[in-house]
């Protein structure tokens, strides 16, 4: 025993140093190419999925998703899945059950809910769906997991919003099948939310995603015609779908970040609902920062439907106002959405929120290179800013003690959910 405390000493020691692969030194320390092959070898390096060419892509804003769903519903010819976290009883519910009802005869449809957040869904809306003929399934019940106080299932929750039609078209984002999702985005009660519709072979890593979770779900294998090989190109965008899921130390959602916010050179704006990034997320702001990147994050305002978060998120303005990032808060009504825009050609557009929770649940991202995508993601988060208060540090330092603790305490308590 005598013989082991060398050993032991050295562990010890090891265990507090910096060592370079260590998790909170995590860095991407390389410059990211910029040419097209570049970029896509960069991140299928850093998260295992290329940028493909030859997609279609379109933002789709606030309400006008419920048009996009129920025209890919009509749309489809031999299945439509959707996968999503909200799915509640309500007028958008209504106008798609519908819609379901009157697909084409022989289009499979396939359901999966998270019901943490998809409240009811069960009672009020589930017997609708199957009455038209869908299989629907629910991701991880809630009722062994709260019966067994296994908190790190009940934090484990289905937060990607998907939509696939035929294998060949997809949607995703931010949104959610409620009333909250309904309007433009510019009243209290009507959510300001960013999403994305894609046709082409990017859609393939999406129906991988719905085909995964659908398998722990219950859910049997999709049959061949769901993923189309190849996918016929239809459009100029080189584009992939990243999924991440809870890790021990570091997520793919964390890797995914720090490598879009590596890629800048000239300009990283970022809009995200729930806006609590970690250590060395911040560190690369700053870098950039730093570096004369324009750096400005747009998030909620006083208008946030969770109010601790909201606390949480304005815990982690000091340093980065301090350090050059500039931040605005939304203020007509509640911002949901998930977007980052690097220089003028990188866009990302998901459900990837950038918080604690967030990085233990199932989320998923496209990201597209592609210049007219960038282009119209800058006109919106312009026109974002311009119902939005910019936090400045000169201000924001004499904030009282009081709101300080309440921020700290907020922000402790989200690293131990």
């Amino acid at each position: 025993m005598r013989n082991c405390w060398p050993l032991l000493v050295l562990a010890l020691v090891l265990a507090g140093c910096p060592l370079p692969n260590h998790r909170l030194a995590l860095r991407i320390r390389d410059d990211v190419p910029e040419t097209h092959e570049g970029l896509s070898l960069a991140w299928y390096q850093t998260v295992g999925v290329e940028l493909e060419p030859g997609n279609q892509v379109q933002l789709v804003h606030n309400g006008h998703v419920f048009d996009i769903l129920e025209q890919e519903i009509r749309a489809a010819r031999s299945s439509i899945h959707i996968l999503v976290y909200i799915w509640r009883a309500g007028d958008p519910s209504d106008r798609l059950i519908k819609a379901l009802r009157e697909r084409h005869p022989g289009v499979a449809c396939r359901i999966l809910v998270d019901p943490l957040g998809s409240m009811r869904f069960q009672a009020d809306v589930g017997p609708e769906l199957v009455a038209a003929g869908c299989e629907v399934r629910v991701f991880r019940p809630l009722r062994g997991t709260i019966a067994s106080f296994n908190l790190k299932r009940l934090q484990s929750r289905l937060h990607r919003k998907l939509a696939v039609r035929d294998g060949v078209s997809g949607l995703t984002g931010g949104w959610g099948i409620w009333k909250s999702w309904e309007g433009n985005g510019k009243k209290p009660g009507e959510w300001r939310d960013a999403n994305i519709w894609v046709q082409g072979p990017a859609v393939r890593g999406i129906q991988l995603a719905f085909a995964q979770n659908w398998q722990e779900a219950g859910g049997g294998m999709l049959p061949d015609e769901a993923f189309p090989d190849p996918i016929p190109p239809s459009g100029e965008a080189r584009a992939g779908f990243v999924t991440h899921t809870g890790a021990p130390v570091l997520t793919n959602a964390e890797r995914m970040t720090l490598l879009a916010i590596a890629s800048a050179k000239k300009r990283l704006w970022i809009s995200n609902s729930y806006f609590i990034p970690t250590g060395p997320i911040q560190d690369m702001l700053i870098a950039k920062a730093k570096a004369g990147v324009d750096v400005r994050v747009l998030t909620p305002g006083r208008h946030h439907d969770i109010p601790p978060v909201h606390e949480g998120q304005r815990a982690t303005y000091a340093r980065l106002l301090e350090n050059g990032v500039r931040i605005w808060e939304y203020e007509i009504s509640m911002m949901h959405s998930k977007t980052l825009l690097v220089d003028d050609r990188l866009s990302m557009v998901g459900s990837t929120n950038l918080d604690p929770l967030a990085f233990s649940a199932e989320e998923g991202s496209l990201v597209v290179d592609d210049a007219t995508l960038a282009s119209q993601l800058a006109v919106a988060f312009e026109e974002d800013m311009r119902h939005s208060v910019e936090i400045r540090w000169d201000s924001w330092r004499r904030r009282g003690l009081f709101k300080r603790l309440s921020e700290r305490v907020t922000v402790l308590f989200g690293k131990y959910l």
